[in-house]
């Protein structure tokens, strides 16, 4: 299922620094550009402030934002043509892997919004007492490459464990409803959790675990549009570097606008916290790490947990699927 929205872009009232990323003049005609998203901060945050600021038609843009609940189905829906562009979580290090998709733009660093609950009330107080239980998550996602590592980490195998794969919101009814003990989730549906299960409890999160084991948020295309419509990539990456420096430039500003327009749902307090779960980089010291290759190391960590479990039999390796000249060129030093 996918949610179409139609955003009306505003040309004026960009904040300031838009213009010092070098935004040029809209060009009559902007080009129109298909963006699936994921509802959840450290996939969609920049993308919503840029939109805020005028930053994509100031980039010649005009984008159709359609919402996915699943990495699984964005990328089915990007293949298939219904997307120019997409921005997920760590499904980025899996699909362009197998040679379907290019990726181009990094959003966050998942610091600690992968989560790990559980139920006392079954028995459940540490990692170890998961030996035979049944744990809910969606497989090949954010969560499942934290819940691996955690259990690893803690000396279960996790062959140990019964994996329930179910999308996100069907993953924590079962949790809620006491089908499951265990649920590995990703922000924000450990609010539901805490609302709905008072007893629950908070093992550990995927900042125990960075940046060895760092998760990437991302933007990705297929490797037609890629070399097709390189600079329109790049105008893309223009536009979100904006939304970028609002929001860690000036945090409390851009969280309370994201808060209000696109997370009503989520109160203030609580959606602050969920920023905290992520690590989102000034523009410069982004194009650091993109230099260094320090986002293609991160990148290729996840893709070898998606090779180790089974899922890519002979993957593409990072250096190949990602394509840092695009950020480099769109943001210069």
């Amino acid at each position: 299922m996918t949610m179409n929205r139609r955003t009306f872009l505003k040309t004026t009232g960009a904040a300031a620094g838009v213009a010092a990323l070098g935004a040029p003049a809209i060009a009559q005609g902007a080009t129109k550009i298909r963006i699936g998203y994921l509802h959840t901060l450290a996939v969609d945050g920049q993308m919503w402030l840029a939109d805020h600021l005028g930053a994509f038609a100031k980039n010649g843009l005009e984008p159709e934002f359609k919402l996915f609940q699943t990495g699984l189905e964005i990328f089915q829906a990007m293949i298939g043509g219904s997307l120019d562009v997409l921005s997920t979580g760590a499904v980025i290090s899996n699909f362009p892997a197998r040679g379907q998709g290019k990726m181009f733009l990094a959003n966050a660093v998942e610091f600690a919004t992968a989560q790990l609950w559980v139920r006392e009330d079954q028995g459940i107080k540490t990692i170890a007492d998961l030996k035979g239980k049944r744990i809910a998550t969606t497989a090949g996602t954010t969560a499942h490459v934290f819940l691996d590592t955690a259990l690893k980490a803690n000396g279960v195998s996790p062959k140990d464990v019964e994996l329930l794969n179910q999308r996100m919101p069907d993953a924590v009814t079962s949790f809620i409803s006491g089908a499951v003990p265990a649920v590995a989730l990703w922000v924000p549906f450990n609010i539901t959790v805490r609302d709905k299960v008072p007893g629950a409890k908070k093992l550990i999160d995927a900042s125990a675990f960075y940046p060895k084991a760092a998760i990437m948020s991302g933007w990705a295309t297929t490797a037609d549009y890629h070399a097709k419509n390189r600079d329109v990539l790049v105008r893309v990456v223009k536009a979100w570097s904006a939304g970028n420096e609002y929001l860690v430039g000036k945090t409390d500003e851009a969280l309370e606008t994201l808060q209000k327009k696109h997370y009503p749902q989520v109160p203030l307090a609580d959606f602050k916290e969920q920023f905290k779960a992520e690590k989102a980089f000034p523009v410069a010291e982004w194009r650091k790490l993109y230099a260094d290759g320090t986002v293609t190391k991160w990148l290729q960590q996840v893709t070898d947990f998606f090779a180790a479990t089974g899922n890519i039999p002979n993957p593409i390796p990072a250096a190949t699927y990602f394509d840092p000249s695009v950020f480099l060129d769109a943001v210069k030093a």
